[in-house]
């Protein structure tokens, strides 16, 4: 694991050491997150009166208005077209879902309800009235989000990399291999947690892993000329950078 071989590349500390930071924050992610998180009591999602799913607009509102009141100036990023590369992926979650959706059918009469909590939450999965619907609360909140034409991972990285944003902040170590310089977790857990901040420093991790930076360029190169260059993605340059969706809000890091 990295906190072994590089140990000094990770800091812990309290969110409020963050006030003023301007951080890009993997929406995508989040989302999924709040949806199998964001409960009730008894297990269930959250819903309005309606019986309208709700999870994940309170994960999103409480957990940016904690942010906020930190000093913490977050952009969101949601996905957008996945590689072509991702599509075995994509059809190997959709297969889990599946298999989770047939085992609760045939266990609903016979199965405790921790194991049927456990099938439902595997069959989570955001819809684009999910995105919406927290692309709407995100504006009325005047927070600024983004649609990324590709994975929002790698667009959150790259944020960072040009110096629109201090970090990126997602909970997949796999933001860092898009080059983040970056990464902090933990940044939308429940303050009921009391989770620190998990901060991971790329450059301090190849300095301890003894990795020459040339060597994760051509490595990042490789990844990101087939992951994102495949599916058309737009580098943000120095002009501000706008999402591909309408209503989405421009971003130029200010």
């Amino acid at each position: 694991m990295l906190a072994d071989e590089a140990p000094g590349c990770i800091k812990h500390h309290d969110i409020k050491t963050l006030f003023g930071r301007k951080v890009a924050i993997d929406a995508s992610m989040s989302l999924y997150q709040f949806l199998i998180a964001v409960r009730q009591s008894d297990g269930q999602q959250m819903m309005s009166d309606s019986g309208k799913v709700t999870s994940h607009l309170l994960g999103f509102f409480y957990r940016t208005i904690r942010m906020v009141e930190y000093g913490i100036k977050p952009v969101y990023v949601f996905d957008g077209k996945p590689p072509d590369l991702k599509k075995d992926v994509l059809a190997k979650r959709f297969g889990r879902r599946e298999e989770a959706r047939a085992e609760e059918e045939e266990k609903k009469d016979i199965a405790d309800s921790e194991t049927l909590d456990q099938l439902a939450r595997r069959q989570v999965r955001p819809t684009r009235e999910h995105n919406a619907e927290v692309q709407r609360l995100l504006t009325l909140m005047g927070i600024p989000w983004v649609v990324s034409p590709s994975e929002a991972e790698a667009q959150c990285a790259e944020l960072a990399r040009a110096g629109k944003v201090y970090a990126a902040g997602s909970e997949d170590m796999d933001t860092l291999t898009f080059g983040s310089p970056i990464l902090l977790k933990n940044l939308t857990a429940s303050e009921q947690k009391k989770l620190p901040v998990t901060e991971v420093n790329l450059h301090k991790a190849l300095e301890e892993l003894n990795m020459p930076m040339s060597q994760v360029r051509g490595v990042h190169s490789h990844l990101v000329c087939r992951l994102v260059h495949v599916a058309g993605m737009r580098l943000p340059g120095p002009h501000p950078w706008r999402g591909t969706q309408k209503g989405t809000q421009a971003y130029s890091g200010a």
